[in-house]
């Protein structure tokens, strides 16, 4: 039996927002099976919790962020994109604010917390969403037209197109394409950091947003050029990024997916109204488990292979 996953131990962080600025613990506890991922505000006078669900998406503007009630947690998708590259199906997150730290920028901070905490295997079958008709969802016409597509595949693939019209983003890969059986997420995709102009710095700063962002925690550039003194961590990791978001955001169904993703100039928004249209879409999936662990795709079987 192909079994769910979840963490032996429990670990910690600490760090700030990169929208609000803000001081937040981030506690990563082992959750009991089928339980899923679920964000837990523990500052909150009664502690309320938020499952990953693709309908607990509630803002996708500059990051994903989800909703109960009037609790809400933002920026969660590095950290759900760690979960989906080391297949873990059941965690709670404690925090103690409303976004989730921004670290280095990348999921790379998430997966070495999750494999430090070491991952565990329950006694339970893993639950996948298995794409059984091609899903697809559009906005904008012509060169501002932009995509999300699932389509059947018996693994999990991911192809991303960006189309920047900057110097430094222009010079740089900008497809990429990552098959989870073949490729290794901790190594090709978890590096990849955010990134932002700061010509858009003052804006987002006088909307309260990127409070907490800086050269320690994203890639930054000017009209034409990198500013991080280390330059970039791949040739790609513009679209790598992309990638990786794209991973945190289709993760929000609760479940692992089998099936190819593919997309251009998608964001947030597109990504959560193409996972909505799939649920709405009853005929175009099914659940599936592998009694038999060898009969998996390649890349979900074995646990993700350390730093």
């Amino acid at each position: 039996m192909l079994q769910q996953r979840t963490l032996k131990s429990l670990t910690r962080a600490v760090g700030v927002g990169v929208h609000s600025g803000q001081r937040v613990e981030l506690t990563l506890r082992p959750a009991a099976p089928d339980t899923g991922i679920v964000f837990r505000r523990t500052d909150l006078a009664v502690p309320v919790d938020i499952p990953m669900t693709a309908t607990s998406v509630t803002d996708t503007r500059m990051a994903t962020t989800v909703s109960s009630g009037s609790a809400k947690v933002s920026t969660v998708e590095h950290l759900m994109s760690a979960c989906a590259g080391l297949g873990i199906d059941n965690l709670v997150v404690e925090i103690t604010a409303e976004e989730v730290p921004i670290l280095d920028g990348s999921a790379a901070a998430f997966v070495y917390l999750l494999q430090t905490a070491g991952i565990e295997l329950q006694n339970a079958p893993r639950r996948f969403i298995r794409v059984l008709q091609p899903v697809e969802v559009r906005e904008g016409e012509g060169a501002a037209a932009k995509w999300a597509r699932l389509e059947p595949y018996h693994g999990y693939k991911l192809s991303f197109d960006i189309i920047f019209d900057h110097p430094a983003v222009d010079s740089t890969g900008q497809h990429v394409e990552f098959d989870l059986g073949s490729g290794s997420y901790t190594r090709d995709i978890a590096r990849a950091r955010t990134f932002g102009f700061t010509r858009d710095a003052e804006m987002l700063r006088a909307n309260g947003l990127g409070l907490g962002g800086g050269m320690d925690n994203a890639i930054l550039m000017d009209d034409y050029k990198v500013l991080n003194a280390g330059g970039l961590r791949y040739d790609d990791e513009f679209v790598k990024h992309k990638v990786l978001d794209a991973m945190g955001d289709m993760y929000m169904l609760g479940k692992p997916l089998l099936a190819s993703y593919s997309a251009m100039k998608s964001g947030h928004a597109l990504n959560n109204k193409l996972i909505r249209a799939l649920m709405l879409n009853t005929a175009s999936w099914e659940i599936v488990t592998f009694d038999d662990a060898s009969k998996a795709p390649a890349g979900f079987a074995q646990l993700a292979r350390p730093w």
